[in-house]
């Protein structure tokens, strides 16, 4: 029997690829598209589907458009991470949440006032923080220099919106920057303090919070390249020709058009193979709460980096060369296929996919464990 949750990211999932292509030439604030997602019903499915079902309808949105995937994913992430503080902030079907996190950038000061803080500074990334109603935020206090983790209304006073993402890629996931001026932060909605060092018992578990933003671009990813292939494969059955040295009558005939899907898709299974694990691998390691060890820590974050590994390599081998099996007729605007290898280009460099294949190869051979950080 299929889960309802299933059935309502398929359907969610069709209607954003009737006009993904209009949708991405436009390039507008994603305010459609995270209505599509409230109106769907699935926006609390971390607390009604559990953790691995909201990492599969993640895949499924992003296979139809990677950006309404990306910040779905990313929807996730956010209220599972208040969730490595003690108790998880549930979520409401009307809610939208985004982060505000950009380990790059200055950190973001905390100065006390009263029975809370006012918060100042600015990140330069922030997906989906434009369109969102509450973000999860880090910043840093100026008397104790501890790193706090808290909640902020997307609305708040102070709080302001550059719109600046014009990138080629994920043009749909208001990933511009955000600036704080003077605004408040109650005692109440402080979730925990975010330990820097490693020694210190608690990083295990709150130093997860950089891996499952790692597990999400994998889920995109992986999505990414099992769109890319369904489209392709649509404009092949049902515009390609065959090539008149082929001797066959179809372009679905021609044995090198074949041959070429049938590595692209065996690929890109196998990333859907080792994202599933790892998918495991997290939920395992969330649910020993403050028990989990550096080890265990450890094990989840090599099951992640390998599959990002995997799946980035999919995502743009898959987005590129499906134009080598459907023909120049294919790159023609209106069928907009380039937008999947634009959004893999773009979301692939998130951070560098080297250093994940370095972790992973760096356990292997010598057992040294990744060291937490903000990426890994």
């Amino acid at each position: 029997m299929t889960q309802p949750w299933r059935e309502a990211a398929t359907k969610l999932a069709d209607v954003l690829a009737a006009d993904a292509v209009a949708r991405d030439r436009a390039g507008d604030e994603p305010v459609r598209e995270v209505g599509l997602l409230r109106d769907s019903g699935l926006l609390a499915l971390l607390d009604t589907g559990g953790w691995a079902a909201a990492n599969e309808v993640t895949r499924i949105v992003a296979a139809a458009d990677a950006s309404a995937g990306h910040l779905l994913g990313y929807h996730y992430l956010q209220l599972w991470r208040t969730g490595l503080f003690g108790a998880r902030v549930p979520g409401e079907p009307d809610r939208f949440w985004a982060g505000v996190s950009n380990p790059l950038d200055a950190a973001l000061r905390l100065t006390p006032c009263g029975d809370g803080f006012t918060l100042d500074g600015s990140k330069t990334f922030a997906t989906g923080a434009s369109v969102a109603d509450r973000l999860v935020v880090s910043g840093t206090r100026t008397d104790t220099a501890e790193k706090l983790t808290f909640v902020v209304d997307a609305r708040a006073p102070g709080v302001t919106y550059s719109g600046d993402w014009d990138n080629i890629g994920q043009r749909l996931t208001a990933s511009g920057g955000v600036r704080f001026a003077g605004t408040r932060v109650d005692a109440r909605d402080v979730l925990g303090i975010q330990p820097e060092n490693p020694a210190d018992p608690r990083c295990p578990r709150i130093s997860l919070a950089a891996l499952g933003f790692q597990l999400m671009l994998a889920q995109v990813y992986a999505g990414l390249a099992r769109g890319a292939l369904d489209a392709a494969a649509a404009y092949t059955r049902e515009a390609g020709r065959a090539w008149i040295l082929s001797d066959v009558d179809s372009a679905d005939a021609d044995p090198y058009v074949l041959a070429g899907y049938g590595e692209l898709v065996a690929t890109a299974r196998a990333a859907g193979f080792a994202v599933d694990a790892a998918v495991t691998a997290l939920g395992q390691a969330d649910e020993r709460g403050w028990d989990l060890t550096h080890d265990e820590r450890a094990e989840a974050a090599i099951a992640i980096s390998g599959a990002k590994v995997v799946a980035s390599r999919a995502a743009v081998e898959a987005t590129s060369k499906i134009f080598e099996f459907t023909g120049a007729r294919s790159t023609a605007a209106k069928h907009g296929l380039d937008r999947f290898w634009r959004n893999a280009r773009t979301l692939t460099l998130h951070d560098p996919v080297v250093y994940k294949a370095r972790e992973v190869g760096d356990h292997f051979l010598r057992g040294t464990r990744p060291q937490p950080s903000g990426y890994s």
